[in-house]
Parts: structure tokens; sequence; C-alpha cells
């Protein structure tokens, strides 16, 4: 197989990549986390046959077992290309894809590629916290992680975007984290599909942080991620083993559709009207549909439960944005209607589950817009959201 040298190369200047990720560190935890935490880090350990697991809490992961930690980020290997690392007897490092754990090579995946920037979303991050039951320790498992992306990112010169990751069951020690990872460097924050204190995302004991993110002018976003058991969906029975893996991700968004559409039932765009919001990695051709049902029901008898001064599209149009995949050909359609201006585009590098083929196919997709459509999608969009100099 060729190696990283033959990945293709977009032919436009300019292209930011809105939503990548990387494989954080095996020793992150056991190096950032605060002293009386450490001795409960999470860990990449080997069970009796040798295959990779989560450690977190102590306690091994009901989710990341049987060797799953050692595809996390095998997208390369999917599309053809080869790259050999000195073996470390970890398949979690050793199949990682070039650029997907080392800032180095991921600035030199980007100019092979001919990418500018791209902002930067964990791996195990989406995997730990729907496990971790501990409330304080999950907060320091994040404020571990964000200090460790943001050294990850230090001599990038501006070019690796680090976004933080905030979990908010426990509001005020979230609004602690954001504060100090805005002085960090943090250029936003991202939340889970669901909650552990199971108040939604738009409830109001998360206003402090909403207030802080529009005081800090951080967009905040929703993220997929694993889910624990209890938030899954269970109208078919408990859905969540890998035999239904390709159920549990096409569902997923509506995890994310929720929590977004929760934000709209509790009044929170009137309430922070300088707050920015962002829609992530569940595709982006579904908005068209979706915020013309919300003006609908809002115009309806039903409408009279949200205390909403507009109507949601326009609320969307003011303060939303979405990420859209390359491969999503129907996205050229639904943007003139929603608002060229509200549409990013993301490759989701190096996960398994989009295709490789993200360079080709993102060329293929601009191919069919405007050219003031191609110009905010490829970057002019995102670097507004984020408050950024083109």
């Amino acid at each position: 197989m060729p190696g990283p040298e033959a990945l293709p190369s977009l032919p436009m200047s300019g292209v930011i990549d809105a939503d990548g990720h990387i494989l954080e560190a095996p020793d992150l935890w056991e190096k950032y986390l605060e002293p009386k935490y450490r001795d409960r880090a999470v860990r990449i350990r080997k069970d009796d046959d040798g295959l990779e697991y989560l450690e977190v809490n102590g306690q091994p992961s009901k989710m990341t077992r049987k060797g799953a930690p050692s595809g996390l980020g095998v997208m390369d290997q999917l599309g053809g290309i080869e790259y050999t690392r000195e073996p470390t007897g970890s398949g979690y490092v050793d199949n990682a894809s070039f650029g997907s754990m080392d800032p180095k090579e991921r600035l030199q995946r980007l100019d092979i590629e001919n990418i500018e920037k791209v902002f930067l979303y964990p791996t195990l991050g989406l995997l730990w916290e729907p496990e971790c039951e501990d409330l304080e320790l999950s907060m320091a498992y994040a404020r571990a992680y964000n200090r460790w992306l943001v050294d990850f990112c230090s001599d990038s010169d501006g070019r690796l975007l680090p976004i933080a990751h905030i979990p908010i069951s426990i509001p005020e020690l979230a609004e602690a984290e954001l504060r100090r990872a805005a002085k960090d460097g943090m250029k936003g924050f991202f939340v889970a599909p669901y909650i552990w204190s199971r108040k939604a995302h738009g409830h109001p004991d998360h206003d402090r942080v909403f207030a802080a993110a529009q005081e800090l002018g951080l967009p905040f976003g929703i993220h997929p991620s694993f889910e624990p058991h209890w938030a899954a969906p269970t109208r078919f029975g408990r859905m969540t083993s890998f035999s239904t893996a390709f159920y549990q991700n096409i569902a997923g968004g509506d995890a994310i559709r929720g929590g977004f559409v929760s934000l709209f039932q509790y009044g929170v765009f009137d309430k922070f009207p300088q707050l920015k919001v962002i829609v992530l990695e569940v595709g982006a051709g579904w908005i068209g549909y979706w915020l013309e049902r919300m003006d609908a029901v809002y115009d309806s008898p039903l409408g009279k439960s949200v205390l909403l001064k507009d109507k949601p599209s326009e609320y969307f149009r003011r303060q939303c944005w979405i990420s859209g995949d390359p491969d999503e050909r129907a996205l050229a359609g639904v943007m003139p209607f929603v608002g060229e201006d509200r549409f990013f585009w993301a490759s989701d590098f190096p996960h398994a589950d989009h295709p490789p083929e993200y360079v080709p196919n993102l060329i293929e997709l601009t191919n069919l817009m405007t050219e003031s459509a191609r110009e905010g999608i490829l970057g002019k969009n995102v670097l507004k959201c984020y408050g950024m100099k083109e």
C-alpha cells in the first residue's frame, strides 16, 4: 500500500476542517490528572486474551472491549494508505493513521492535503464519559484532556485549534473549567448528546454555562459520542452491542437533534442572544426539514409551550451553524434554502465510520455549489463562527 505522501490534495486554498479528531496519548490521564485522581486514570489495558480495552475509574469498560481501541484510528488503512511506525505492542497506537497522534505529523498531513487549519476533538473522550458515573472524576478527566490538548496544539502556529471537552452535569464545575480553558487558549467547547443529570441541554440549570460561553465568545457544540445504556434508545430493546452497530451509528443522530431542540424549548436563544451553537457530525441535509417542522409546530397550538419571541428558523440563521459530511451531496441543495453561511464541512479523521475519501468527496461536493457557497463551507463560515480572521 502507498504511504501518506500518496494522500490526495485539495486544489483550492483556505480550507478549514471544522471537526477533525486526535487519538489521545495512552498515558495522557496518568500524566495530566490532578494527583488525587491519578490512581483512577483512564487507561488502555489488555485482557487475558491480549485484546485491548478501556479502563475507566478503575473498572473495565462495558462498551469498549475485545480489542475495540485497536480500530479507533484506522481511517487510512480503509483508504489504502499505510504508515509504518516503530511497533509498541499496542494496536491503538500501532494502527493509528498518519497525523492522528503526533502534532508534527498532523501538520505534515495538512500540508499534503492542502488544508489550512483543523479544529480538534477527542476520540477516547467520546468513550470514557458515558461510563464514568463519578461526575467529579469526569470533570477531572476533562480538565486533564483540555490541558493536554492545548499542549498538543501549542507549536502549530495556529493551525491546530483546540476544542474543550466540558461535561455539564455539575454546572458550577463546568463553568469554572470553561473559564479556565478559555484563558488557556481553547477556541470553543462541546458537550455529549446526553447529560448524566438527565436534564436536557437547554435546561435552566445550564444557564450559567451558556452565560459564560456568551461572555467568553466561545461557540458551544453538541457532538456525538457513545451513550450510557440508560440513554440509548430502548424501544426495540437494548440495542447497544456490536451486532447493532449500524443501527446505533445511523440513529445516534437523534440524540443530537433532541438536545438541539431543547435549546428552543427552554428559550435559550432569547436568554443568550449572543450564544453561538454548533450541531456536529450528524450530517446537515436534514436541517432544512427540521427548521420547517419546528416553525410549523411553533405556529400551532403546541407552540404555546415554548417561550420564544421569534420562529426557530430565525434563531438558527442568527446563532447556529451545522457541519456537513463531504460525501453528503444533497447538502448543496439545502444550503440556499437555510442560508449558505450556516454550514461547515468536517472530515471526522481518523474515525472509521466516515469514508476515508473526504478530500475527493469534498471536491465533488463543492463543485455542485455556487462560488459563494463554496467559499463559505470550505472555510469562511467556520472562521466567522469562531470570530477568527481569514
